[in-house]
């Protein structure tokens, strides 16, 4: 069996068994187990493919065909009757809509023959996310192990529904598997809406109202998405014609002329998925579910899925209005969800906005289309994903000790949980300081966006400018409450499980070796991908470049550790307080002898950064943009011409 199809198989295996096995610690061992062979398959994947190019894998098999019909068949079935269900007619509609377009394709695939060639493949931009989905995938499901105990120990009203959870998760890996190595579209789909389902069950996992309700929106946005992929397959069948089309390559090959209308259709289905406004909503309620299904969201599967296909298909959107339409949603979004988390202090939320606002920055690179574009795109997916997953896994650790998500409960966390607090700094370091990777993608993207589009550019780079201002705002607070010791405590016998900390401990080390070894991922990855799309890749690191990196990076090694070694010893003074401090707590003696409490917190402005008014703002914006890109496809359908 070829490692494409064993990577696809063996979650879904492992899903199956998830069913039948009882809670209890034979069930543990085995998902540990299956989460070290996904992994570990991935990375053998990835050794044997590296520096072979493309790799095609044929499966010939009419069976295979029919079983992706009756899954997108069953998937449209199962949306419409728990809708149905619920009483949310409006995803029964989509579902019915997307039922009806499945049918309507089935008996179109009759007409014609599809070559039996090459449905799967995989090329240096598949390996990285390989090694996103099974690397990261894998170890939320080891930390899941320990977490989903806790879960069910603090949340005593929900019932326990573990063993869905970890088919859910398995399931999960296998379809973004598929996701990433379908080369036929028509499978493709398939594995897109299993993503779609997954999560909608996955964010209801406590089945209460709240649940229900974010799980539903979820589904309502992302079904809307599948029908804009759907309607990209119908449109190659139906008005190309050419059943070859259907194979992602040949049509990406074709140029803009012939795939610019496929690719627009899918490149709406992308910010569906990947949480960009107008529809953002669907992530942020996702927070209702327990914190490793947000990991995965957010880091290894769903908005992945989005961005991944956008960037696929970004070659197309190169110097086009279509491309520039959609790079503007994404850097509406970026510039608005960074206002956003300014205005919030539950820690799940900073984090979805903040993912909402770099997926919106991968999008706006992606429309670009450029090879600098692109090659600043897959360096934010991967930097974001081995951060985020470790913010998320961090908070959920934090959450179990402090019975709280809020940011103002983290003060002082560093004297409380040190160790969990170092590896949550490290993951925001990397989300905006030098020399990690983000910062160094944003600035690839300032790069990109010069020579875009010109006078255009000048309006992403702004654009770029003051959502990284924002993010720097919101990022520093979040730091110097966990820093914050207004007097020592007593650090936590036992932080998190054995399974969290072993998690932690891997991501932290994953987000440091992916910014020390990103050059090479530059020139033996990316670089490849970008040089097989048939043109020529400018200079975008150079050997100075790599050199400043070097010494950023020895330096902020240097600088915790010069601190560790020149505090031995220190004095401890009491806070001054003007002279009349009560206790340790910063309490103080005022006037008349009254005893005044201090109190610190940050800054969130919430009546200019706001979460209702911004959203609202970035909802109009991107629909209006929406609509432009709605008038340019049916200009281009109706005349022909590439826009």
């Amino acid at each position: 069996m070829d490692m494409l199809c064993f990577l696809i198989l063996f979650p879904l295996i492992a899903a199956l068994l998830m069913l039948v096995l009882p809670n209890g610690n034979a069930r543990d061992i085995i998902v540990k187990i299956a989460a070290l062979i996904t992994a570990a398959g991935s990375v053998y994947l990835f050794a044997e493919t590296f520096g072979k190019g493309i790799r095609y894998v044929s499966i010939g098999n009419g069976t295979v065909d029919l079983i992706v019909f009756v899954a997108e068949l069953v998937i449209a079935l199962f949306i419409i009757a728990i809708s149905l269900k619920f009483r949310k007619y409006i995803v029964t509609a989509l579902g019915a809509i997307q039922l009806a377009f499945v049918l309507y394709l089935e008996y179109l695939m009759h007409s014609g023959v599809l070559p039996a060639a090459g449905e799967l493949f995989a090329d240096e931009f598949s390996m990285i996310m390989t090694l996103i989905i099974g690397l990261i995938g894998g170890i939320i499901c080891v930390y899941s192990v320990g977490y989903m105990r806790g879960y069910h120990e603090m949340h005593k009203d929900v019932k326990d529904h573990r063993k869905l959870f970890f088919f859910l998760i398995f399931l999960f890996l296998s379809a973004m598997y598929g996701v990433v190595y379908s080369n036929n579209l028509v499978w493709l789909l398939m594995f897109w809406e299993i993503t779609s389902l997954c999560s909608f069950l996955l964010i209801g996992y406590a089945r209460d109202e709240t649940s229900w309700n974010n799980a539903f929106r979820a589904l309502m946005f992302n079904v809307l998405g599948g029908i804009a992929f759907s309607a990209a397959i119908l449109y190659i069948v139906a008005v190309i014609g050419d059943f070859g089309y259907l194979f992602m390559d040949k049509l990406l090959a074709s140029g803009s002329a012939v795939a610019i209308i496929p690719a627009a259709l899918i490149g709406f289905a992308g910010p569906t998925k990947s949480a960009q406004y107008p529809f953002s909503s669907w992530l942020v309620g996702a927070m209702v579910a327990p914190t490793p299904v947000s990991a995965l969201l957010h880091s290894a599967t769903m908005v992945k899925a989005g961005v991944y296909i956008i960037v696929r298909f970004a070659p197309i959107y190169e110097m086009t209005y279509t491309g520039m339409a959609l790079s503007l949603v994404g850097g509406i979004t970026f510039l608005i969800a960074s206002a956003v988390a300014i205005g919030q202090s539950n820690a799940k939320k900073v984090l979805a906005y903040s993912t909402i606002a770099n997926l919106g920055l991968v999008v706006a690179c992606a429309g670009i289309g450029t090879e600098a574009a692109i090659w600043a795109a897959i360096l934010l997916i991967i930097f974001h994903a081995v951060a985020k997953s470790l913010l998320f896994l961090s908070v959920g650790s934090v959450e179990h000790q402090k019975h709280s998500r809020d940011i103002e409960d983290m003060t002082g966390l560093i004297s409380e949980m040190p160790k969990v607090s170092v590896m949550m700094l490290i993951g925001i370091a990397g989300m905006f300081l030098a020399p990690f990777g983000m910062l160094i993608s944003k600035w690839a993207a300032i790069v990109a966006f010069i020579d875009a589009m010109k006078p255009f550019g000048a309006v992403y780079i702004m654009i770029i400018a003051f959502g990284s201002a924002l993010t720097v705002f919101f990022w520093t607070k979040w730091m110097g409450k966990l820093i914050e010791v207004r007097h020592p405590k007593t650090p936590l016998a036992r932080e998190a499980t054995p399974q969290e900390m072993f998690s932690l401990y891997f991501l932290t080390t994953l987000t440091v070796l992916a910014t020390i070894f990103f050059p090479l991922i530059s020139y033996d990855l990316i670089i490849p991908y970008l040089e097989s799309l048939g043109s020529a890749v400018p200079v975008l690191l150079s050997s100075g470049d790599i050199i400043t990196m070097f010494i950023m990076t020895v330096t902020i090694v240097l600088l915790p550790l010069s601190m560790a070694y020149f505090s031995n010893g220190r004095t401890i003074k009491g806070q001054y307080m003007s002279g009349r401090p009560v206790d340790a707590e910063l309490n103080f003696s005022g006037s008349l002898g009254r005893t005044m409490k201090t109190d610190i917190s940050n800054y969130y402005i919430e009546e200019y950064f706001g979460e209702e008014k911004n959203c609202r703002y970035g909802i109009v914006i991107s629909v209006l943009i929406l609509a432009v890109l709605a008038a340019i496809l049916v200009y281009t359908f109706t005349s022909g011409a590439v826009l």
